[in-house]
């Protein structure tokens, strides 16, 4: 949290006045903590002081975890790309995966290439609304007489996109990277997804409170009819991430995205604003 100024180094001496020891973990002094504030004692690595923060204690690290996964892959995309390449990780097609890809999508699109990550997505149901945004074919730019040129259509990829999937990416996530194929928006790469394209609802509650589901959407597609049911799509280059990488934190499926990318911005050079000279309409 802004203000709290704790560095890695740092030690965490006591949890609501409790002192932690080898025999009581922060993790005991945290049960029935999660979402409230509570008080830290740290410890300074540099001059040993100590002093006491509040702080709202999370209900699980999932969140935070993912979060240093996707910007660990945004700065690898970035570094071997020398600045070439954006990317964009979306976990789902929910409201989660809609925010978390217009989060990042205003400060990635403007890059020569992007590369869009769907692998683990959880699907939803929003799929339509982020192909329709990655769809813009930018033709022009906007020149304001005092601001920087704007593309246009507004918000359109720069260059050529790349998207990576894998064998968990399913329902919309599945029809995401099918489509993202049929749409010929660039190439997929990664392994066949899930094939879970059947679409739920929840029509029938339970008198103890449970909801069931009934399988009520299913999807046709004018290539393969409806083939992606319980069987997925087929990337475009398959790369698979074998355990040993997984152990080594070796990206192989995200490395070959950037090699990919990297090509299509040779092949397909991006639109960049530098027209002609400026026309002079003024009076002569």
């Amino acid at each position: 949290m802004p203000g709290i100024n704790v560095t890695v180094g740092d030690a965490v001496l006591a949890i609501n006045g409790q002192r932690g020891n080898p025999a009581r973990s922060p993790q005991e002094l945290l049960v029935y903590q999660a979402r409230n504030e509570v008080q830290l004692t740290i410890e300074s690595a540099e001059t040993k002081e100590t002093r006491v923060v509040t702080v709202k204690a999370l209900a699980s690290e999932r969140e935070a975890r993912y979060r240093e996964w996707v910007e660990k892959n945004r700065e690898a995309v970035h570094t071997l790309s020398n600045g070439r390449v954006g990317y964009i990780h979306i976990p789902d097609m929910g409201s989660d995966g809609y925010s978390k890809f217009h989060r990042c999508y205003l400060a990635e699109y403007d890059y020569p290439a992007l590369l869009v990550d769907v692998r683990w997505n959880g699907g939803g149901n929003v799929s339509s609304l982020l192909l329709e945004k990655l769809a813009r074919r930018r033709i022009g730019y906007s020149f304001s007489r005092w601001g920087q040129p704007e593309p246009y259509p507004y918000e359109s990829p720069r260059g050529p996109m790349v998207a990576l999937t894998n064998e968990q990416a399913g329902s919309d996530g599945d029809i995401f990277s099918h489509s993202f194929k049929l749409m010929g928006l660039g190439p997929l790469i990664g392994m066949r997804t899930w094939g879970g394209v059947i679409g739920i609802s929840h029509n029938h509650s339970l008198v103890d409170g449970t909801r069931t589901t009934q399988p009520e959407h299913a999807f046709w597609f004018k290539d393969v009819g409806w083939n992606v049911e319980n069987y997925g799509t087929d990337p475009d280059i398959e790369v698979d991430i074998a355990p040993q990488d997984y152990v080594n934190d070796i990206d192989p499926q995200l490395e070959r995205a950037i090699a990919e990318a990297l090509r299509l911005i040779e092949e397909k050079p991006s639109l960049e604003p530098k027209p002609e000279e400026r026309p002079k309409r003024g009076r002569m």
